[in-house]
């Protein structure tokens, strides 16, 4: 605990290295826990972001305030948790009040902007999940706000943390296929989570921004990340055919729906207590509804997506994202001068796996300490050559093991240096989030978009 809260105030500052924004030195006191406050009490927030810090690291950091402008859910978030804190349900105030050193932020995406530029106003640095934001003056606006205030800001990119993602990573570092040309890579949403997501906010555009970027962001900065680049370009399609206005028949929500025995897609939330107490017995103070219809005639986001991304060094990325797929996982294969590198997770066919598909989700976000270690393989093939399998070990709990990762480096092992630059800034932040709205803007305009058309950042050939 001695020196924890003044490790991660420095440690933060330097991540300003790799984003737009000049480096801040801080030198606070070395006897006092960080103090942190936490905006947006939904399940992520009140998991993720805390209740294991609650659990794993309360020795060295400690809650201030929880604040959510629906007070059932702050109650409840407050209790799951078990921050002895203040509840707020004004921002602003709980700023003034409880003096917090970190910020973050896990709101609904397209309120993002307006928490973390307030908070950095107020003095506060930020950690915000992911995207950063949901369009590109949102994205600037931010950038501004960093620079202005000397604040700085994180973003909660997990997967980076992923030993199996680490270990991509570190071949293509390795150069092991030789210089990288062209990724092919394919994010498959099964009809449990992928029609999560049309039956919550995230199904309309003006709140996530579509899967684009609420969703595809994790990608994308995995993929800029591996690339060591960042993106110049994108032409994209898309189209919604099937969800929303396509299904068959539609109902006020699953609890309240005539075609409950005849839609395969019921889903009775009353089965899942945590959501119950959450959500259901919330909407009285907000009207959020967890368990909307997936066919009604507001969702206006996309549920199927393409686009070829290239980037600044010149590699050229193919990437699409069903969100209907009979299966959940991934596949991605990298071409080089000297070979090709392939990789997977989930894909059932490629061994003798049985995969409940509707609780592998929850596997992947469960916070458990529980050991949950297995082996999976990348293929590295040389021209010439019989191809080599890498077995990486690794986890399926936590998003691959990456959660727990990434918060022991922020909050354990701040100062540390990391040969991978796993911790992500504001420029990572935005540039994945840019390859979305990117993405976006060519569906509607049917043309390519420049990247250094959008906001004041200029793609650089290789990242910092």
């Amino acid at each position: 605990m001695k020196s924890s809260r003044r490790k991660f105030l420095t440690s933060i500052s330097m991540l300003a290295a790799s984003s737009a924004m000049p480096i801040t030195q801080f030198d606070f006191g070395i006897n006092v826990k960080l103090k942190i406050a936490l905006v947006g009490t939904g399940i992520r927030g009140i998991t993720f972001w805390g209740k294991r810090l609650v659990d794993e690291y309360s020795d060295i950091l400690e809650f201030v305030g929880l604040c959510d402008i629906n007070p059932g859910r702050l109650s409840f978030g407050k209790e799951y948790t078990g921050a002895n804190c203040a509840t707020f349900t004004n921002f602003e105030k709980m700023i003034q009040d409880s003096k917090p050193d970190l910020v973050i932020v896990t709101t609904k995406d397209a309120t993002h902007h307006e928490f973390i530029i307030k908070a950095m106003e107020m003095g506060c640095d930020v950690l915000t999940e992911k995207p950063l934001t949901t369009d590109e003056n949102k994205c600037q606006a931010i950038l501004d706000a960093e620079k202005k205030s000397g604040k700085n800001l994180i973003v909660g990119f997990n997967y980076r943390w992923s030993p199996y993602n680490t270990k991509i990573k570190q071949l293509l570092a390795d150069n092991t296929i030789g210089k990288l040309t062209s990724v092919d890579f394919h994010w498959y949403l099964n009809t449990y989570h992928g029609a999560s997501y049309f039956r919550r906010w995230h199904g309309q555009m003006e709140s996530s921004g579509s899967l684009w970027v609420h969703k595809a962001t994790h990608h994308f900065d995995l993929l800029n990340w591996w690339i060591n680049s960042e993106p110049s370009e994108v032409f994209a399609f898309g189209d919604l055919e099937f969800y929303g206005k396509n299904g068959p028949f539609r109902g006020e929500n699953c609890r309240n729906c005539n075609h409950q025995s005849n839609c395969e897609f019921y889903w009775d939330i009353s089965k899942n207590q945590f959501l119950t107490d959450l959500y259901t017995k919330n909407e009285k103070y907000d009207g959020y509804i967890r368990d909307n219809c997936l066919f009604r005639n507001e969702i206006n986001i996309y549920d199927k997506m393409s686009a070829q991304v290239k980037y600044q060094n010149n590699v050229q990325l193919n990437y699409s994202l069903t969100t209907y797929s009979p299966l959940e996982g991934w596949r991605v294969a990298f071409n080089g001068t000297e070979g090709r590198l392939e990789a997977w997770m989930d894909i059932p066919y490629y061994k003798e796996m049985n995969i409940d598909q509707a609780e592998m989700h929850d596997k992947e976000m469960e916070q458990s300490n529980e050991e949950t270690e297995n082996n999976e393989p990348i293929i590295v093939h040389k021209l010439w050559k019989d191809f080599e399998t890498v077995m990486v070990e690794m986890e399926k709990s936590g998003h691959g093991g990456g959660d727990k990762r990434l918060q022991d480096k922020l909050f354990r092992s701040a100062d540390s240096i990391d040969p991978f630059g796993r911790t992500a800034g504001s420029r990572d932040g935005a540039m994945s989030v840019l390859i979305g709205i990117a993405a976006r803007k060519s569906i509607e305009t049917g043309t390519a978009v420049n990247i250094g058309d959008l906001t004041n950042l200029q793609p650089k050939e290789v990242r910092d």
